[in-house]
């Protein structure tokens, strides 16, 4: 086959390569030992947030090599760079969780800069935890340059005296532990086997939830999301991507012709079916927003309501991340909610195909249950769903994969704490009782600041036997570990005035995730009441990136987004 010439007189990069002018800027490219050649090539963006922090980071440098290859074999010159990551696993149950919402926003910001900063033509995104897969999402719909995003891969699960055990379990198992059902040498062994390998958290959590995503929006290759981070197959997707990133440049197609209304509810789908993180539903606006696609909490939750839960992952199911791949992956999952009318086909993906073309071929696998067909869920209703009330007027969420419905409505007193570590002391000290409804508020975007997962909590009360016996809500977030009867993204957050802030201790509080309601049992002129009585309450971040975070950041239904979006831009990247 021919080598293909690409003409770059209308790619970013004409402006730090072409012509006269830009001689003392080629002259640095020639310094990193470029050749005439490859710096009249496109430059390619291979972003990856590769650190030491975390397992799920671990391995972005080395699939980020067979990345550049694929480029260079394509005619493009790759250029490497790094950004940040917070691993919410190691952020989890401190201060350090303020910072693991906003560092999506760090991460598309810095991305961005990266990329306008160096007039790259193209993106490949390579992402391993939480928010980096998120944020460097949001980074290419609001960049526009033809993107390709890479997932580093889901981590292998343990074993634990013969029995598969992911982080979860050792997050229970401290709940346990506090009340004398675990030894200290049980606990010991089982925080040294749980997480065996690279590669993000085991189950359909938040980072594998935002991987299936990835697939079912059409900005990664297909089955690309699902190979474990330690499969020397994840090597060839990642030179595919490189490969495939220059063909996405000839033939002109960019995130925004991918990342359409439809595909966004493409997204949603997956995220209910697969009984995926609430996460997700903060997650999925913020990715629309960059596009200037107006998707928030409510319209999600609507897609949610009308789902079929079908894959029987973890935390709700049997099942991790890795069964899923070994019995069809992440197209196994949409090809049977494609054929039976939850999908829209006549999607665009990055393969350059419809998401229907892409899946044409993909057989049913019978010899699993893994993934059950959509017209035999293993629920008839998504495994995440939205409630609204005058507790929410804004929307909250909760995640039901696992729970029988008989345990999807929940009537108590409240018993309020303001912050996440008072009610972790008490659900350590066990100071609460059964049948209340833990309140944790303060914990919103702005008012946490960088409104943190509780995960440290619910998992110690599960560990406690106690994870049925009570409800929380919180105008934070659950993490996609986390299991019962837990609502988060309460809006509006307390913080600016929300009903959440003006609860007390005893009122009582009812949900029901099969009507979709969350109330208070105070009349409205009670609540009046009490919201003129009300004042704001000072965070303990005066300076620095969480003050500037929490100036800026708007509602957790709109996506807890920083900046205007894509409705508002003048300028497009893509276009300079």
């Amino acid at each position: 086959m021919s080598e293909r010439v690409y003409d770059k007189s209308k790619l970013p990069s004409r402006h730090v390569t072409e012509g006269p002018s830009r001689a003392p800027h080629r002259s640095y490219l020639y310094a990193m030992g470029l050749t005439d050649e490859q710096i009249h090539q496109p430059l390619v963006g291979v972003a990856t947030c590769w650190n030491e922090a975390a397992p799920c980071n671990i391995s972005l440098m080395r699939q980020a090599q067979a990345v550049k290859k694929g480029v260079a074999a394509k005619n493009g010159t790759p250029r490497e760079f790094c950004t940040i990551t917070v691993t919410d696993g190691i952020a989890m149950g401190h201060e350090g969780m303020r910072a693991s919402l906003p560092s999506r926003e760090v991460i598309a910001d810095s991305v961005e800069l990266t990329m306008r900063g160096h007039a790259y033509d193209a993106l490949v995104g390579m992402a391993g935890c939480d928010k980096s897969l998120p944020g460097m999402m949001m980074a290419m719909v609001r960049l526009n340059v033809p993107s390709i995003f890479i997932y580093g891969g889901t981590i292998l699960p343990g074993s634990f005296r013969g029995q598969p055990v992911t982080v979860q379990d050792v997050f229970e198992a401290v709940g346990k532990h506090s009340v004398g059902a675990m030894s200290d040498e049980d606990l010991a062994e089982l925080e040294r086997v749980a997480c065996p390998s690279a590669g993000a958290c085991g189950a359909q959590f938040t980072a594998n939830t935002m991987a299936t995503v990835s697939e079912a929006i059409g900005l990664a290759l297909p089955y690309s999301a699902g190979a474990p981070a330690p499969y020397e197959i994840r090597d060839r997707f990642c030179m595919t991507a490189g490969e495939m990133v220059m063909e996405l440049i000839a033939k002109n197609i960019r995130p925004r012709d991918i990342v359409t209304r439809k595909a966004l509810e493409n997204a949603a789908v997956v995220v209910a079916a697969s009984g995926g993180s609430t996460n997700a539903a903060l997650h999925l606006p913020a990715i629309a927003h960059e596009a200037g696609i107006s998707f928030g909490l409510e319209e999600v939750a609507e897609i949610f309501k009308r789902t079929p839960y079908i894959a029987d992952l973890k935390p709700g199911g049997r099942y991790v991340a890795k069964d899923l791949f070994e019995v069809g992956g992440i197209p196994l999952l949409m090809k049977t909610l494609l054929d039976h009318g939850y999908l829209h086909g006549d999607c665009l993906t990055v393969t350059g195909r419809t998401m229907a073309e892409n899946l044409a071929g993909v057989k049913w696998n019978a010899a699993q249950d893994v993934v059950r067909p959509a017209d035999a869920p293993i629920t008839p209703t998504g495994g995440v769903v939205g409630l609204k009330g005058n507790l929410a007027p804004e929307g909250a969420i909760v995640k039901v994969a696992g729970m029988p419905p008989e345990k999807q409505v929940f009537k108590g007193p409240a018993r309020v704490f303001d912050g996440e570590e008072a009610c972790f002391e008490a659900v350590k000290n066990r100071a609460y009782e059964e049948g209340e409804v833990l309140v944790i508020r303060y914990e919103g975007p702005k008012g946490g600041p960088g409104m943190r997962e509780m995960l440290s909590t619910t998992a110690a009360l599960y560990g406690q036997g106690m994870g049925d016996k009570v409800a929380l809500i919180t105008d934070g977030r659950f993490s996609g570990a986390t299991r019962g009867f837990c609502v988060g993204h309460v809006g509006p957050e307390a913080a600016v005035g929300g009903p959440i802030g003006l609860l007390r201790d005893g009122d009582i509080i009812e949900m029901d995730a099969i009507e979709g309601t969350l109330v208070v049992h105070l009349s409205d002129e009670e609540l009046d009441r009490r919201r003129q009585e009300w004042t704001p309450r000072e965070t303990g971040y005066a300076s620095g990136y969480l003050w500037k975070y929490a100036q800026t950041v708007g509602p957790a239904k709109d996506g807890a987004v920083t900046h205007p979006g894509g409705a508002h831009e003048k300028t497009c990247y893509a276009d300079i």
